[in-house]
């Protein structure tokens, strides 16, 4: 018997079950409302004697118990399983970490849990006075902030590391959780003289921080570099709490900032996280997919509606240096990509002008739920965004739209999905559905300007060029380029450029691996002038 047969055999379907939730006697089996999603006729049921279970409603899903703690807990199957072996005694052989490792994680989410506490401390004390001033103007109340574990960093070089080597940590334990850095004279703390806001995993352990600058200090927001605990492209900022309200209400709201999820909390909007800091990653989504299908990504209306925006950017990644304004970097096929292939709906609520989401609730709460309720499908949006921007009564205006709309159906998997979003572009387009389904086929021809076939990188690959350029003049975005799929590039030699890219962590490493047709375009790629600089 393996350890997975071992476990199951030791468990109890049913006890675990009723754990979590209220189970009855239906018969042979057992029934209750389904924890996964809201209903009021009981469709769930729990077999004992298969030790299995089974959602009969919308769900229509089912399994043994580790897919449900799985699902429940929104983990993934190695969690699970050393969950349900803790609980049936069953020892594990862990293949992944060798005790010494696991005991360095453990001293790190310790050290993240002793500076939480250290920097609540310090937010009550005086030296906090402004940050709890700030505060009390964006109205949150002392309830909402020990919920959030907020605290306060003193604007001192060595403070943290001082009181924690104190309490019991090493230098290397601190370096090793992120919360101190090496600099030129040795390590010293990373948050200095900001509000601090614990990330946690979604047990509710602590595994980094996001912290706001008081003054104006640059990066305005700065978090924990990546660690063995954190990892901001598979993180969602307020998921722990969340995760309840949006199994309850069976939708995710996905905001863009701490004091956004905050906010909205307070005001009883529970189901609201944020993306951290960056953009969301298809990693994200798959997270999101455990507890909903629905998930709305609420952008302020520079987000969503400058012309810059609607020609090109999307919620893929947003290139920024430490230091310096991020730059967004954006795709709309990537957010499809991550819809298909996560079997979700992503839809977009576009906010009033000049507002964020704690602006709109804390003024009119009953509009962000109906704006919330209203979003559209990102290809609904999409198409009509484009459109409203393009003089379709032009030829060459609804050619573009074709240009601009086009290719992201190359990403709809569906081809009853497909099939309506093509009828629509043709009554927009004046094009045939036929016309427009062979041009789905032959990609690079349809997106390629005519007057120029000759070209590596036509107007709507501008955006892939600018991206790759970025990639490969600054090493520190390494970490987030390695999140963004191949899938994104529309242009075959940007493709190329980016698995290459992948493969080799150093710049010539990629330059001795090309081909030599893309030298001549690698070549422009490293020579570009960009807005940024390390």
């Amino acid at each position: 018997m393996n350890e997975v047969e071992e476990i199951k055999s030791r468990l109890d379907i049913a006890e675990i079950i009723g754990q979590y939730v209220q189970l009855q006697k239906a018969g042979r089996t057992l029934k209750a409302p389904c924890p996964f999603h809201a209903e009021k006729t009981p469709s769930f049921i729990v077999s004992p004697e298969r030790q299995s279970w089974h959602c009969f409603g919308a769900c229509s899903t089912g399994g043994d118990v580790i897919s449900f703690v799985m699902k429940r807990e929104g983990i993934e199957f190695p969690e699970a399983l050393r969950m349900l072996a803790e609980k049936a005694g069953v020892q594990l052989k862990d293949r992944r970490s060798s005790p010494e490792q696991e005991k360095t994680r453990q001293r790190m989410y310790a050290a993240n849990e002793a500076a939480t506490d250290w920097f609540r401390q310090l937010l009550a004390a005086d030296a906090g006075r402004e940050a709890r001033d700030y505060l009390q103007r964006r109205g949150l109340d002392n309830e909402t902030i020990e919920a959030f574990q907020l605290g306060f960093s003193l604007d001192e070089w060595h403070a943290a590391q001082e009181h924690l080597t104190k309490v019991g940590f090493s230098e290397r334990e601190l370096l090793s959780a992120g919360l101190l850095v090496e600099g030129e004279r040795g390590a010293h703390d990373r948050f200095r003289g900001r509000l601090t806001f614990p990330i946690w995993d979604i047990k509710g352990r602590v595994i980094g921080f996001g912290a706001r600058a008081m003054d104006d200090s640059q990066p305005k927001y700065l978090n924990t570099a990546q660690t063995p605990l954190f990892d901001k492209g598979g993180t969602l900022y307020g998921l722990n709490l969340a995760q309840e309200a949006i199994r309850a209400e069976a939708r995710a709201v996905v905001v863009e900032g701490y004091m956004d999820v905050i906010a909205a909390h307070q005001h009883g909007f529970r189901n609201v996280i944020a993306q951290m800091g960056t953009a969301l990653t298809d990693r994200q989504v798959r997270v999101l997919k455990r507890y909903t299908a629905d998930v709305v990504l609420a952008l302020d209306s520079d987000q969503a509606g400058t012309q810059a925006m609607i020609r090109g950017h999307d919620v893929v990644i947003e290139a920024g240096v430490e230091g310096e304004h991020p730059v967004p970097v954006v795709n709309w096929r990537g957010l499809i990509t991550y819809q298909e292939a996560a079997s979700v709906e992503l839809r977009i609520a576009v906010l009033p002008e000049g507002q964020d989401p704690d602006d709109v609730i804390r003024q009119d709460a009953e509009s962000w739920r109906v704006l919330m309720t209203d979003a559209q499908p990102v290809l609904d949006y999409r198409l009509d965004a484009a459109a409203a921007t393009i003089d379709l009564e032009n030829p060459r205006g609804r050619a573009e739209l074709v240009r601009e709309f086009l290719p992201l159906l190359g990403a709809v998997t569906d081809p009853v999905v497909r099939a309506h979003y093509l009828q629509r572009l043709s009554r927009l387009s004046q094009t045939g559905e036929e016309e427009l389904a062979a041009m789905l086929t032959r990609p690079q021809r349809a997106a390629q300007s005519p007057r120029a076939p000759q070209q590596p990188a036509a107007k709507g690959d501008a955006r892939e060029e600018f991206t790759l350029s970025l990639l490969l003049q600054h090493k520190s975005l390494r970490e987030d380029g390695l999140n963004v799929p191949e899938t994104l590039f529309w242009d075959a030699q940007a493709r190329q450029i980016l698995v290459l890219w992948k493969e080799h962590a150093e710049v010539s490493a990629v330059k001795n691996a090309l081909p030599p047709e893309l030298e001549a375009y690698f070549e422009r790629l490293i020579l570009r002038r960009l807005p940024i600089s390390d």
